[in-house]
């Protein structure tokens, strides 16, 4: 497969950039993909980085991506929207791109969107991520797109390509991207409603209508920048909210890792870059011991 990597990074702040480095260090090939800007990026000032004293967020993620692209790593852009382990290794969407990966290390930060009533009861049962992944199940039905990324309009725009009789909820006005046939609600989703364990609908709050309103739906698209970790993958194991791994980043799933803020406190910087090193090199040693036995 033309898009197999060894290792696939979700992430691109200090923790995935920290990995990138040391897996391509050790002879992996790396892909690094990233969604939004990271919370470094925003900093006002860092003062507590070791050697890098009083710079700014954005002039430290400069330096990270810079010594990153000197080593031929640069983060792809867009939305990682489910892994799934397959035959030894895994398979990403990838803003409808599917790539193979041989191990992957998830660093996607804290997570910063709680999910709302009854998306995560209803997941696989009307809720979904990612549109180009379900939408045919939806053909000739109806659907809500809310959108919260920015390909969201597309991802719109393809459902009723495909025959979804499809609505879109955002916040801050119609894109101008979203096909001029599909209904526009402001707003945002304050609940998904369920009926005999499947998605009926969605309650929409913050329209200026009182009490909001429901639109009836059998399929929900919550399209997020970023999708959290437990949404990703099934069968992560979680801990008060955050991936569970042990000293060696491993989490308990073979292949899979997880560094930085994802995995709890304590939320510096210095910690991102060590548990993407610890990471890397786990990661690194798990492929050459599949080499070894044949795997």
């Amino acid at each position: 497969m033309d898009n197999k990597t060894d290792i696939l990074i979700v992430g691109a702040g200090p923790a995935g950039l920290s990995a990138a480095v040391n897996a391509a260090a050790r002879g992996k090939t790396v892909r690094i993909l990233s969604g939004e800007n990271t919370i470094l990026s925003k900093a006002e000032a860092v003062d507590n980085y070791l050697g890098l004293y009083h710079l700014t967020g954005p002039e430290l993620m400069r330096r990270f991506t810079e010594h990153a692209a000197a080593m031929g790593i640069v983060p792809e852009k867009g939305r990682v929207s489910n892994l799934l382990p397959f035959d030894g290794a895994f398979m990403a969407n990838f803003s409808g791109q599917i790539m193979q990966a041989s191990a992957v290390i998830l660093a996607t930060g804290a997570a910063k969107a709680r999910a709302v009533p009854g998306e995560a009861e209803l997941l696989g049962h009307g809720v979904s991520y990612c549109a180009t992944c379900d939408g045919m199940l939806y053909r000739g039905k109806k659907a809500v797109v809310w959108g919260l990324a920015p390909d969201a309009p597309e991802e719109a725009n393809f459902l009723r390509g495909i025959g979804v009789e499809v609505s879109y909820i955002a916040r801050n006005g119609r894109p101008e991207e979203l096909d001029a046939a599909i209904p526009f609600y402001p707003g945002q989703v304050e609940r998904v409603e369920g009926s005999e364990g499947r998605v009926a609908g969605v309650h929409i709050g913050g329209s200026g209508a009182p009490g909001g309103q429901t639109l009836p739906a059998d399929a929900v698209f919550i399209l997020r920048s970023a999708i959290a970790p437990a949404a990703l993958i099934d069968g992560l194991e979680m801990e008060d909210g955050f991936v569970k791994v042990n000293r060696l980043m491993e989490t308990n799933i073979p292949g899979l890792y997880a560094a930085g803020d994802c995995t709890g406190a304590p939320f510096q910087i210095a910690n991102a870059v060590g548990d993407g090193l610890v990471a890397a090199q786990q990661a690194a040693r798990y492929l050459d011991k599949q080499a070894r036995n044949g795997g």
